[in-house]
């Protein structure tokens, strides 16, 4: 038991900033993404004792990606409890965590490219924020999504290029 405590307690070193990054662009409310982060973690850890233990024939075996599902259907669950299909407006986003100092050397670049990124489709913006953002490779962002690589690719060329789009149009 003390080993996969220690186990999970790196899993959760490594991905807790990822996770609340990704909660916090889909919710935009710092109180919301923590608790929903918490919640992620709550949930992969009920689920990584069930599914690790020596007996299990149901392995995790890409915890990332397992962790973002959990996290994606938390915030979708917590937009259907509101009434509101997922994605507030990330333009109006402002995490406190943020010092001044890396905010004023991000600038209106950055703001610009939250704007247009809010306009694209969940799936979209979540393959944008996967990818890139939090360095997943292809084949953990198709697992997410459900999806073969080759048409996670696809997908992320479409977003890509729609991203491009929005930007053109904001200049």
């Amino acid at each position: 038991m003390k080993n996969s405590r220690q186990v999970f307690s790196r899993i959760y070193d490594q991905y807790v900033d990822k996770i609340y990054r990704f909660i916090y662009l889909k919710v935009n409310l710092v109180e919301t993404a923590e608790d929903l982060t918490a919640e992620t973690f709550i949930k992969g850890w009920q689920a990584f004792q069930i599914k690790q233990a020596p007996d299990s024939d149901d392995r995790i075996e890409n915890m990332p990606a397992f962790l973002y599902r959990i996290a994606r259907n938390l915030v979708i669950d917590y937009y259907r409890q509101k009434e509101k299909f997922p994605i507030s407006p990330i333009d109006t986003i402002e995490d406190p965590r943020t010092d001044l100092e890396r905010k004023v050397a991000l600038g209106s670049d950055i703001e610009m490219v939250k704007r247009a990124l809010s306009q694209l489709n969940q799936d979209y913006q979540d393959v944008i924020i996967w990818h890139y953002l939090d360095d997943l490779a292809i084949p953990e962002v198709a697992k997410l999504l459900d999806r073969s690589e080759e048409a996670t690719r696809v997908l992320l060329s479409r977003a890509l290029k729609s991203l491009k789009d929005e930007l053109r149009q904001s200049v």
